[in-house]
């Protein structure tokens, strides 16, 4: 059942004791939302302009309880473009959410919001980029792109307070680059939606994860939040109604630009925010990651190596997730067969006939849909099942003759234009590729 109204309650900033608190209220619900946070130098107000951006985004995880048809924002500080910009991360950002149950957030109303005043003042130096890392082939192209020309670079990762995946720890452990922490408390109630029958889905987090970061940035000094969201993030899972519904909206062109927007209009020289993979396809990516051999046994992006429980935590592929599939997919046309398996531990998705379902929706051959996952688009797909196909290897793979089949034919042109830059990027000059991405 949906809620009337959903208010920003307000939130505070304890530089002593490291611990941002926001509050927020679902008709008569308080949720209380901490996040504690590393210790740093950063100005106050530069500070508290990145604390107030967490804050906004933030209650995307609450509103969703009841998801209603106002937002009141009271007297929270904005900018002329800041409440928009909040809009479209609910409506977009919540579009898998308002699909699976069925609810139209496009009638969204966010009213409040007093003068945020002048922009703060921010003047980091140069060459100490902080870059969020999930232990993927993503961030880890990006890592070692980095790492020729800045050296000063940092990881960033958040987590509850306390808790650690092996899958992050133990690819960070080979970049050798120092961990920039924050944990996050969720409220313990919204961890309860189901017993207490409220809304629950799909959150944009990315777009949580870069506003911490960019907190963590400002309290360090550091001049820039490097992301690693590739072209195909872009790209809606399904239309409906003549409308494109992304899992991945905040890890998207448009997000990151409205961030970027939100930035400009918050600091006089405000912190760099960027995705050094967008104009990339996941193709381009794999194809960068297989030369990348001493990460090749301790990355891991299956779903089941980040459920919360840890008891349910695994420390190796479980083969059988759609993340599983995709990325064994993306890979194979790159990796030798024998490799990949290793990488699965004798669980290769491609090696398992049962799972030819997924692979399909993969490419966009099933009446299933697309998986609503942070995966690649259907071309790159196609391209990857016909590429792998015709490895000596892999010759002999009945369920890649399958896959390959259903992909029908891929020209050479096509490949060669998913393995170039493919759009725009706001990477600045800086930031220019270096010689792994060249």
């Amino acid at each position: 059942m949906r809620a009337d109204r959903f208010r920003y309650a307000g939130h505070d900033l304890d530089r002593r004791a490291g611990v941002l608190t926001c509050r927020y209220a679902l008709d008569g619900v308080d949720f209380t939302e901490r996040y504690t946070l590393p210790a740093g130098d950063g100005d106050d107000a530069a500070v508290a302009e990145a604390a107030r951006l967490v804050y906004l985004l933030a209650g995307v995880s609450y509103y969703k309880a009841g998801a209603p048809p106002l937002i009141d924002l009271g007297p929270t500080p904005l900018r002329p473009g800041d409440a928009e910009l909040l809009r479209r991360f609910y409506v977009e950002g919540l579009g898998e959410f308002a699909w699976r149950n069925g609810l139209d957030l496009s009638g969204v109303e966010i009213t409040g919001g007093d003068d945020a005043g002048p922009p703060a003042s921010y003047g980091p130096g140069s060459g100490r980029p902080l870059v969020p890392f999930g232990g993927g082939i993503d961030s880890i192209v990006t890592v070692e792109s980095l790492r020729p020309s800045f050296p000063a670079a940092a990881l960033f990762a958040m987590s509850r307070q306390g808790d650690r995946f092996a899958a992050i720890e133990d690819a960070a452990a080979v970049t050798g680059l120092p961990v920039v922490r924050a944990g996050r408390a969720l409220d313990p109630a919204i961890l309860e939606s189901a017993r207490r029958g409220w809304l629950n889905g799909h959150v944009p987090v990315t777009g949580i994860v870069s506003a911490v970061a960019l907190l963590v940035a400002v309290l360090g000094g550091h001049d820039a939040v490097v992301m690693s969201n590739e072209w195909s993030a872009s790209f809606g899972t399904v239309v409906e109604g003549g409308r494109e519904v992304n899992h991945q909206y905040s890890k998207s062109l448009a997000f990151e630009t409205g961030l970027r927007d939100l930035l400009v209009r918050s600091y006089d020289a405000p912190p760099e925010y960027f995705s050094l993979l967008r104009p990339y396809s996941e193709l381009w990516v794999a194809s960068r990651f297989a030369a990348l051999d001493g990460y090749h046994r301790v990355f891991r992006s299956c779903n089941r190596a980040f459920a919360i429980d840890p008891a349910a935590r695994l420390d190796h592929w479980c083969g059988r997730c759609d993340k599983c599939c995709f990325i064994d997919l993306i890979l194979a046309p790159f990796m030798p067969a024998e490799a990949l398996d290793a990488v699965f531990d004798g669980r290769e998705p491609l090696a398992d006939p049962s799972l030819a379902g997924r692979f399909l929706a993969l490419l966009g051959a099933s009446p299933d849909l697309k998986p609503f996952e942070c995966v690649g688009d259907v071309t790159e797909c196609r391209a990857a099942a016909a590429l792998a196909a015709a490895r000596d290897d892999r010759r002999g793979n009945p369920l890649l003759a399958r896959l390959a089949s259903a992909a029908g034919p891929v020209a050479p042109a096509d490949v060669e234009r998913l393995l170039a830059p493919l759009g725009p990027t706001h990477a600045p000059e800086r930031y220019a590729p270096t010689a792994l991405l060249a």
